[in-house]
């Protein structure tokens, strides 16, 4: 009996996919749950498993193509001995809605073609079948919306309807830009998909929102007086989770966005959208780059189980296996680069977010405390924020809320 091995529900607002590598080939022998295809999403890479233990069939989808929920990529028929592989691989056939690559196998003689039939052909060439017919429907054509970000530059479905976002101008005709010359010392990598998301989605944020920061800084006199006191007891209580500066900045935050609720809303169309609870981003960062993990409800958790989620994130992150709905839903973001080194920067948000929290190194600096300049050691934060949403009132509030929060841990127990 076979089975077959559909792509799977990639998560939310999460409809497609490109089959970035095969891990089985044709004739293979697997055992049920063995990964058997890497599948490359906008935000994190998925492995799709065998639904049984088998041999594996024809690969229906050839990687690079772009692939829906529920499509067929292969099958397993049952059995545990390995086919014999053929002398000659099987032409791939792609099933419908899915752009398959084609294999030439020596000079063929081909009729003349309809100019109309070139322009379709050229647009076949440069997009995915979803992208075409968006394409077709809006009487845009593949020159219009450019370079895509799927494979080798094919153009996407999110690629068109970023392009059909765009206000249009009419612009004069640029000269075409030369190829560019690669130095025999230099190496082309093809950019993953997850780095092009990361790109678009920066790019997009700055292009959509009307972004600010604000800066001011923190001594950490008490916090580090406060780990060193308590932090034996701490792990020994809690079953070996650390306190890390990060919880106690997460809880000084949560605090901060209950007491400020306009930078933990979200903009949406003409309305604005205000929570009563705090999903709290999370920047790790992981092999492929920096992704942000969410912890769903942390204003109703603790210290010990906010650090708890942290490391538990930052162990996925390091080995890949972050899941889709663990970087979705987010509604406030933290991001620290301090652990690299990082002075003072100016985040951005991780869209459709408000604002987000930029933490730095700690260092100690000479300030002025009671009329005498003592040394003390000090930390730049940043809160950069939608203006379309937060006032600059709002923003500087509360950004001085969280560094009384973390100067004098005791408001927090206290709730004040």
């Amino acid at each position: 009996m076979s089975a077959e091995i559909k792509v799977p529900t990639l998560g939310e607002s999460v409809t497609t996919a490109t089959v970035a590598k095969w891990l089985k080939q044709p004739g293979d022998a697997v055992n049920a749950d063995d990964p058997v295809a890497e599948l490359e999403t906008d935000k994190v890479s998925v492995e799709v498993p065998a639904p049984q233990a088998g041999v594996l069939g024809p690969l229906l989808v050839p990687e690079g193509s772009e692939v829906e929920v529920g499509t067929v990529l292969s099958t397993v028929e049952a059995g545990s001995g390995a086919a014999p592989k053929p002398a000659a691989p099987a032409p791939v056939t792609a099933p419908a809605g899915v752009q398959a690559q084609p294999v030439a196998s020596g000079p063929v003689a081909r009729p003349a073609t309809p100019p109309s039939d070139v322009v379709a052909q050229g647009a076949a060439a440069v997009a995915f079948p979803a992208a075409r017919k968006i394409m077709a429907e809006q009487g845009v054509s593949a020159a219009q919306v450019g370079t895509g970000t799927g494979k080798d530059g094919r153009i996407t479905k999110g690629d068109v309807q970023t392009f059909l976002s765009q206000p249009r101008v009419a612009q004069p005709a640029a000269a075409p830009r030369p190829p560019r010359q690669d130095d025999p010392r230099e190496e082309r990598v093809k950019m993953t998909r997850l780095r092009r998301t990361i790109a678009r989605r920066l790019k997009d944020a700055q292009n959509t929102a009307a972004l600010l920061t604000t800066f001011n800084e923190v001594d950490m006199s008490a916090v580090m007086q406060m780990r060193t006191e308590y932090k034996d007891l701490f792990i020994k209580k809690h079953n070996g989770v650390k306190l890390g500066f990060m919880s106690i900045f997460s809880r000084a935050v949560i605090a901060a966005l209950q007491e400020f609720p306009a930078i933990n809303a979200e903009i949406d169309g003409d309305d604005v959208i205000y929570r009563e609870f705090v999903n709290l981003g999370i920047a790790v960062g992981g092999p492929n780059g920096l992704v942000v993990p969410v912890i769903r409800d942390a204003d109703k958790m603790n210290f010990a189980q906010i650090e708890g989620a942290i490391a538990g994130f930052g162990k996925k992150a390091r080995e890949g296996t972050l899941k889709i709905d663990e970087l979705s839903g987010g509604t406030f973001s933290i991001t620290n680069g301090g652990i690299y080194g990082s002075l003072m920067s100016t985040p951005i948000i991780n869209a459709p977010q408000s604002a987000i929290l930029g933490m730095h190194a700690i260092q100690d600096r000479p300030v002025a405390v009671n009329g005498q300049v003592v040394i003390r050691p000090m930390m730049y934060i940043a809160l950069t924020y939608d203006h379309r949403i937060v006032d600059g009132k709002e923003a500087v509030s509360f950004l001085v809320r969280v560094k009384q929060n973390v100067e004098d841990p005791r408001r927090l127990l206290l709730q004040v």
